[in-house]
């Protein structure tokens, strides 16, 4: 643009090259406008975290910096206040607006005990919050720093764009020259002045701005629109790679129902206590984090840490075994109980609900039956899934007769229960066999190895474990299953508008090209192939971001 200007008052076309460095200067404000916007928007969605915060230090209110804060330190939350760093919730309830990390301003109440998380804005009475992480690693500190660092992750489209203006400049400047100067030995009446008035229109016409700016912007309004969400994005190559997904492969518990199991009938074998049973089972269950767990301690109540139990094992993919006293027990699935050779008259297969198996002492103890609920929007889900052409397969640890009640509910495509870890895998590489893209929704701690063979890996639980948003690809903040279409649909956009940006400078180039270097196109028709192509695309760019999905 330099070469043009300069070029353009060389042979005394002064208004033609003040037009080159107007218009090029506007569309740099308009490029950086847009750029800002994008960042302002993933930033004031995601970094809400309060500077200061009040602490109880011998009964009194002390307010420090949110930074000084140390793990232990009792957090006094007001009403209307946010909060600064995760903890526990001391106070009895508490009614908690979760839009900084979901989206979504809907009341959340959280009981005493249950952990609550920084961004949370405190709603009506003054809370009192023990910390358990410090502020750098709280939640909502990682998913900033994720969103943060996504665009560093190049989609391959940006990726090539980048290369091909590094390649495509010094020879488009190359090209200026010859035009130049290679007629002089070929027409007979060259005039230099036309010539390089010809060679400064080239130059205009084929400066990249709108490719090198459009597209990353295009992607980056992607982030930030699934950011505004509650979808996380980790690099702007997972925009492509998800719009491509043809297979949509689930985990069942926490993803598509609630994960949050309520006992429903306990049969307890004829010779043994049940009450003394009930206690067993919910100590050894203490020591697990599995949903079934809380809903057994939710139905026996307090434990009774007197009873000694010891060499407490977890079976992976079976459930758990301690001895206490002595004596073997065994807390799990049917497949524990036939590991370690179990006899029981109980015909498992016909009972929907999941089933927790009890032996005690090499002898069946009975069974606890504990049952979940579908997710409210997971039949939308599917359908939805289903309207974009990509099939749904639900993989499950739990029983294969939970797994296909709860598929056909949805009408899944493809349901299979009974699994391990492994069987995951392997039934992931099938579809992967068949050169088709799978995206594996999960809680990415147990589904770790199927999030690293998927395509796109998808964490639903955002506000669940540390290791999700690790593993994952795409972060489902408020668990929804309706986000996976939204997630896609996001993806499928942004991609249009990056392919409509690049379609929409290249044609005009061409044809702006031949007509300029055929004499019939001035600097003004040069200016308007650049700068006017590049607004058209930024706009085009940011129209993302003001998309309703």
């Amino acid at each position: 643009m330099s070469i043009a200007t300069i070029g353009a008052f060389a042979i005394g076309e002064y208004p033609e090259g003040v037009a080159v460095m107007l218009f090029y200067g506007v569309g740099e404000v308009f490029q950086s406008m847009a750029v800002t916007r994008a960042k302002g928007n993933i930033k004031a969605l995601l970094d809400q975290r309060p500077d200061e915060v009040t602490i109880m230090e011998n009964n009194q209110p002390k307010t420090i910096k949110a930074k000084e804060t140390k793990i232990g330190n009792i957090i006094q939350l007001k009403p209307g206040e946010k909060l600064a760093l995760d903890g526990e919730l001391l106070s009895d309830s508490a009614s908690f607006n979760t839009a900084a990390l979901t989206g979504e301003s809907k009341p959340d109440t959280k009981n005493k005990g249950e952990v609550v998380l920084a961004g949370m804005i405190n709603m009506n009475s003054i809370a009192l919050v023990k910390v358990t992480t410090a502020y750098e690693d709280s939640k909502l500190s990682k998913i900033l720093e994720l969103v943060q660092n996504a665009t560093a992750q190049k989609a391959p489209t940006e990726l090539f764009i980048r290369k091909f203006a590094k390649v495509y400049t010094p020879i488009v400047v190359f090209l200026a020259i010859g035009i130049c100067l290679l007629p002089y030995f070929i027409v007979n009446d060259y005039q230099f002045r036309d010539w390089l008035y010809r060679a400064l229109i080239f130059l205009v016409i084929s400066c990249p701005c709108a490719l090198v700016i459009s597209i990353p912007l295009g992607y980056f309004g992607g982030i930030g629109a699934a950011s505004r969400n509650g979808i996380l994005f980790k690099g702007s190559n997972f925009l492509d790679s998800i719009a491509e997904i043809q297979n949509v492969v689930m985990d069942k518990t926490g993803t598509m129902t609630e994960g949050v199991f309520k006992v429903q009938e306990v049969s307890i074998a004829s010779g043994f206590n049940k009450d003394e049973i009930l206690q067993l089972v919910n100590l050894l269950e203490s020591k697990s984090t599995h949903p079934v767990a809380t809903a057994i301690h939710n139905y026996v109540g307090d434990i009774n840490y007197s009873i000694p139990m010891e060499n407490v094992e977890e079976i992976a993919g079976h459930g758990l075994k301690a001895a206490v006293n002595g004596k073997e027990l065994l807390v799990g699935n049917f497949k524990l109980m036939d590991k370690f050779n179990i006899q029981y008259d109980i015909n498992h297969a016909n009972i929907v609900y999941t089933l927790i198996a009890v032996a005690y002492d090499k002898k069946f103890a009975g069974y606890i039956t504990i049952a979940d609920s579908i997710k409210e929007d997971a039949k939308e889900t599917v359908d939805n899934l289903h309207k974009m052409g990509v099939k749904a397969t639900m993989l499950s640890g739990d029983k294969g007769t939970v797994v296909k009640y709860v598929a056909d509910q949805l009408g899944i495509d493809n349901a299979f229960g009974d699994l391990l870890p492994e069987d995951k895998v392997n039934k992931v590489k099938e579809i992967k066999a068949k050169k088709q893209t799978v995206a594996f929704v999960g809680d990415g701690v147990n589904d770790a190895p199927v999030v690293a063979l998927s395509d796109v890996g998808i964490a639903m639980g955002g506000l669940g474990s540390d290791a999700t948003i690790e593993t994952a690809d795409v972060v489902i903040q408020d668990d929804k299953p309706s986000k996976i279409p939204m997630a896609i649909n996001i993806g499928k956009q942004t991609k249009k508008i990056v392919w409509q940006n690049i379609i929409l400078a290249f044609a005009v180039k061409a044809v702006v090209l031949v007509l300029g270097a055929g004499g019939l196109a001035t600097m003004w028709e040069a200016v308007f192939a650049d700068v006017g192509v590049a607004l058209l695309a930024i706009l085009n760019a940011v129209r993302i971001q003001r998309m309703k999905f």
